[in-house]
């Protein structure tokens, strides 16, 4: 079952020492877990992301979109403007197209040093989570109307 599930990825460019390594850690959980990568998209940044994902979430042969990305805290409130508009958006569109997009995005609020420190964790939840929503959709989404209790999970 899982390895019909399609993934699109996009990934801020912005902190690339960490988001190049959580691409990586996400490509190589995709691998174990026998899931198809479509598509891996690079955005400038966090903030730029919505667009993309909203293309990504209209293509046939994607089931989920998985977001990369790092938001570090800097000397301003910046990050966190960043990453809450991101976030909201990114969790508009999954309803929009009813389709699951998870956030693999460290911060706000974080250094670069704690980042790097959850690049493969991060990831591999992000990729998980796609899958596990992709497959929870699919079973509700066939199930009769008439039965009395379903349990999806």
């Amino acid at each position: 079952m899982k390895e019909n599930i399609r993934i699109a990825i996009a990934v801020s460019e912005f902190n690339g020492d960490i988001t190049l390594k959580m691409l990586d850690a996400a490509k190589a959980h995709a691998q174990t877990l026998g899931i198809k990568i479509n598509y891996v998209c690079f955005v400038p940044g966090v903030f730029d992301m919505p667009l993309m994902i909203d293309e990504l979430l209209q293509k046939k042969n994607v089931d989920a979109v998985v977001t990369i990305g790092s938001v570090i805290k800097g000397e301003t409130c910046h990050d966190q403007v960043v990453a809450m508009n991101a976030s909201r958006l990114i969790g508009d569109l999954s309803l929009k197209y009813h389709k699951p997009v998870t956030l693999g995005i460290t911060g706000p609020n974080i250094t670069f040093t704690q980042a790097n420190k959850r690049i493969v964790v991060v990831a591999k939840r992000a990729l998980d989570a796609a899958v596990l929503m992709t497959l929870r959709l699919r079973r509700i989404r066939e199930v009769n109307s008439d039965a009395e209790t379903v349990v999806i999970n």
